[in-house]
């Protein structure tokens, strides 16, 4: 009996533990929108870990150079630099001013814009560069500040002015050679606030590719498999977990943006993605298609199938996406030369 006893003794804290936590979790997100904050960009989870970030040929990038640039003050981003794999062998011990100056090769320049969570050293981040190099293309990517090895604060505002940042820095070197921008997942949020910018000032880049994109932020936490659990269980979920996303100034509005945006855009999205439903790209890019600002371009949609396993960061394994990006950016070239 008094064993029972003190089981049921110990079953009734956890029960009142859990609803207590039940309770509290969403008021703390209410109050502090900054935890919101850090969990849409994740900033803090740094996979994989025990990397130098210094050091990108520990990743099996032999051909890839690591700088540090300063967008503002008190903000420093780590950019690492993947030259064609066609310049490997003359990459072999050159220093930062060869990597620089090989921009001005003629080869197109990819800036490549990663999603939450992880480092520019991400796995499959690595992999894709691979890809890209392996299909001459130079690829330029960095950590936003508050990632990686990033100095500063994750905003917004900061996240995009960082890759702008980032643009001007490779327009300045790349002469005439054409420059496109890739997001995935988050990323694809600053890309497109970064492209519509580009697009206001008059200063377009060659092509715009969104891989696993979203519609927008709120859109898309909604979406997510942990959202779905839990509005079917917690009333005012939109309240406690998705207005303080907004409060923070977190948007990521790629819907609105694409309205802004002229320069041809690819859409690449696995149907078996858990992290951004497939209907949210899907949505994404109907809304493009259909925009006047859009009219004088190629906007496509490549979607892959669920049989491939693909999911939310492995269509850098897809054996079409050579021909996908041949057929969608030499069109590009094609307009950017005439």
């Amino acid at each position: 009996l008094y064993r029972r006893y003190g089981l049921w003794f110990r079953l009734r804290k956890l029960i009142i533990w859990l609803l207590g936590m039940y309770i509290a979790i969403p008021f703390l997100v209410k109050l502090c929108p900054a935890i919101q904050a850090k969990l849409v960009f994740l900033n803090f989870v740094r996979v994989p870990y025990f990397i130098d970030l210094k050091r990108p040929q520990d990743q099996g990038l032999n051909h890839t150079c690591n700088y540090y640039l300063q967008p503002e003050e008190d903000v420093t981003i780590g950019v690492w630099h993947t030259v064609p794999a066609a310049l490997w062998k003359n990459a072999r011990g050159k220093d930062q001013l060869w990597f620089e100056e090989a921009l001005g090769s003629s080869h197109p320049v990819i800036l490549y814009l990663h999603g939450n969570a992880g480092t520019r050293g991400g796995d499959h981040r690595v992999e894709l560069y691979k890809v890209l190099s392996s299909l001459g293309y130079h690829v330029v990517t960095f950590d936003y500040r508050g990632w990686g090895d990033s100095i500063g604060s994750p905003s917004e505002r900061g996240m995009t002015y960082d890759a702008l940042h980032v643009f001007d820095w490779i327009k300045a070197r790349s002469g005439d050679n054409p420059v496109y921008i890739w997001g995935h997942s988050l990323g694809t949020g600053v890309a497109t606030n970064l492209v519509r910018r580009l697009c206001e000032r008059e200063t377009p880049p060659d092509a715009l590719i969104l891989e696993s994109p979203f519609t927008n932020i709120r859109e898309e936490a909604r979406s997510h498999p942990f959202s779905v659990a839990s509005t079917q269980y917690f009333p005012g979920f939109d309240w406690f977990f998705l207005d303080p996303i907004t409060t923070s100034g977190i948007k990521f509005a790629n819907d609105e943006n694409v309205k802004y945006i002229s320069c041809s855009l690819l859409i690449l999205h696995a149907e078996d993605d858990p992290v951004v439903p497939f209907h949210l790209g899907k949505k994404l890019y109907n809304i493009a298609a259909t925009s006047r600002s859009f009219r004088d371009y190629k906007v496509q949609f490549v979607p892959f199938h669920t049989d491939l396993g693909y999911r939310h960061k492995y269509i850098y394994r897809s054996p079409e996406l050579p021909r996908i990006l041949r057929e969608f950016l030499g069109k590009s070239e094609h307009e950017h030369h005439h």
